[in-house]
């Protein structure tokens, strides 16, 4: 049975989902904030292929969502909702993408740069040298190794990512590298191919993207192609905000105020 954590009262017609792959937990204080509003899903994510958490989410939106229901996914999570919401369009009623990556290949390559060069010089090379050994195989095949590697580099790229944060981003992230590698492997080839894009035309539903303008993921890689690829999408900028609206000083009333209007 796929991990579900379940906030206020029943039924749940929202849907939060994290991003990574492999960060579970992340959405919350999202999903803490709307249950006030309306009973709300936060599923973890725990298959380490991509159609496997297709397969997942799907079945916790089957079996404990009010279907249609609306998914709020963020970062990585924005990508598996939409692909979900291709797939399955009867279960899902709004798409709402929060700091999502970019659709196209051009528009991705500049994310690790603007992180990087955001960073204080120590914490840049910290960050170089974990990327390297990330990409060497796991000594004696313990992948929890690489856990604890990719949760670092994790905390070190999250304050590149955030504007003017409400409190400091320094909290440990539980990381699971053998979920972000086998899953955003794929998810990386499905853009390349501009395949992911293409399901927007399978997508029935209303879709708004939230996007900080301070966010290394570039606004016009969300923006720009789902204008030209949907019928019904909307896009919104919010001003000094990263790349997770919630904890940014400027943007979080703001990005709760859209949140509880469009749920």
């Amino acid at each position: 049975m796929s991990p579900v954590r379940k906030w206020g009262a029943g039924p749940y017609p929202v849907t939060v989902v994290h991003g990574g792959p492999g960060a579970p937990g992340e959405m919350a204080s999202v999903a803490r904030e709307l249950s006030a509003v309306k009973g709300v899903l936060e599923p973890f994510q725990t298959e380490t292929t991509l159609e496997g958490q297709v397969r997942e989410l799907r079945s916790v939106l089957e079996r404990d969502g009010r279907v249609p229901v609306t998914l709020v996914g963020f970062s990585w999570g924005a990508f598996l909702s939409w692909m979900v919401a291709a797939r399955y369009p009867a279960l899902v009623g709004k798409l709402i993408l929060v700091g999502c990556p970019p659709f196209e290949e051009q528009d991705a390559a500049s994310i690790t740069k603007t992180r990087l060069e955001r960073l204080t010089p120590e914490d840049h090379r910290e960050a170089e040298a974990l990327l390297e050994q990330l990409e060497k195989p796991a000594a004696d095949g313990k992948e929890g190794d690489k856990n604890a590697l990719l949760a670092r580099l994790g905390n070190l790229l999250g304050r590149a990512d955030t504007f003017d944060p409400l409190t400091p981003d320094d909290k440990s992230f539980y990381c699971q590298y053998d979920v972000f590698r086998g899953v955003w492997d794929e998810a990386c080839e499905l853009r390349r191919k501009k395949t992911l894009l293409h399901m927007a035309r399978e997508i029935t539903c209303p879709v708004i993207a939230i996007h900080g303008d301070y966010d290394p993921h570039p606004a016009r890689g969300v923006e720009i192609p789902l204008e030209k690829e949907l019928k019904n999408f909307r896009f919104v900028l919010l001003q000094k905000c990263g790349h997770r609206p919630w904890i940014e000083r400027n943007a979080a009333e703001e990005f709760y105020r859209i949140l509880v209007q469009e749920i």
